[in-house]
């Protein structure tokens, strides 16, 4: 009898079928495991934290700190300067990017619009040595009540000192930040009412006011430049702010980074402060672009150019453009400011 014959067809034993169908059953497993979490394991690496890149819009919010603090010096040539934070006094310098947040009177402003002593909150990233350097917003104290809708509660009067003590709050009051802080005024204090003149007498204990305050070297204790007794009067100052930065963004152009230069097309992300005027650009229209220093301004004269196309991008615009002009002077990664014509 051919025993190797009969070895061959003799079917296999149960727990061997047993065991090929486990085995399947896991590979199909695991496939359909990897395959279902691709998207996310994707996203887990795609989310690795970012840094502060030169050339490169980025905010690294995984790496931030927001700090209330007195603004103690600022040099627009070279956008570094210094403030002192109001929780326990520490000293930072900082370093702005272009691209960075200068929200002023509730709305886009310039780093020259900040008033040495003016309270503020400063957006601040570590180099790469870890110190907390990089800036990519100040934004006023107006700002922040304004866009946060929160107000300043009376708590207490001292008409012979000036002082009114409040506590910082929603209006229902169900979000206290702090309470017992003292505001100081003065003569050169100004309290506005309907968007005119009025006084300290105009307030009492109870009411809701916003401010623009100075510090006063320690802690959160201030002094008020301007007293908002509704929210008319901010708002007037906040539609002189957006007037006044229109203006600019007209007269000095369009602020962004070059993104690509070469073949006689550019390509541009322009910031944040620029969405409103970006978002009427149109294809075929006539521009002209200048490459610009990290302090923003002009390095050379702009040249001519037509729009291809313009994207929006979350709260950026990315612009392409065609020119017959040179681009000896614009690099990959440089400031740029961008004119836009009729």
């Amino acid at each position: 009898m051919d025993t190797k014959a009969m070895t061959k067809s003799t079917p296999p034993p149960k727990q061997a079928i047993l065991k090929q169908m486990r085995n399947k059953l896991y590979f199909f497993l695991v496939v359909t495991f990897a395959l279902a979490n691709l998207p996310s394991m994707q996203a887990k690496e795609d989310a690795a934290p970012q840094k502060i890149t030169q050339g490169k819009v980025i905010v690294p919010f995984k790496e931030m700190r927001r700090i209330w603090g007195e603004l103690l010096s600022i040099d627009p040539e070279t956008r570094k300067g210094k403030f002192q934070a109001e929780h326990n006094d520490e000293v930072f310098e900082f370093c702005a990017m272009p691209y960075a947040e200068m929200l002023h009177h509730a709305a886009n402003g310039d780093i020259t619009d900040f008033k040495i002593g003016e309270r503020a909150i400063f957006r601040l990233h570590p180099d790469k040595d870890g110190k907390w350097y990089w800036l990519t917003y100040i934004q006023d104290e107006m700002n922040m009540l304004n866009g946060h809708k929160e107000y300043y509660h009376v708590q207490a009067l001292d008409p012979a000192k000036g002082t009114i003590t409040f506590m910082h709050a929603n209006p229902d009051k169900s979000l206290i930040r702090w309470e017992g802080v003292v505001m100081h005024t003065n003569p050169e204090t100004q309290f506005w009412k309907a968007g005119k003149l009025a006084s300290y007498k105009d307030l009492k204990v109870g009411d809701m006011f916003r401010a623009k305050t100075k510090g006063m070297g320690c802690g959160r204790t201030c002094i008020a430049w301007h007293v908002f007794l509704d929210d008319e009067s901010l708002l007037k100052f906040r539609d002189e702010q957006e007037a006044i930065h229109a203006s600019n963004m007209a007269r000095y152009g369009l602020t962004g980074y070059l993104d690509e230069v070469g073949g006689g097309e550019l390509a541009l992300t322009l910031f944040r402060e620029t969405r409103e005027f970006a978002s009427k650009l149109k294809a075929g229209q006539k521009v002209k672009v200048a490459p610009a220093s990290f302090d923003r301004k002009p390095k050379a004269e702009p040249v001519e150019a037509k729009i291809l196309s313009v994207k929006p991008k979350g709260v950026l615009h990315e612009v392409r453009l065609r020119t017959e002009a040179s681009l000896e002077n614009f690099k990959v990664a440089d400031v740029s400011r961008l004119w836009a014509g009729q």
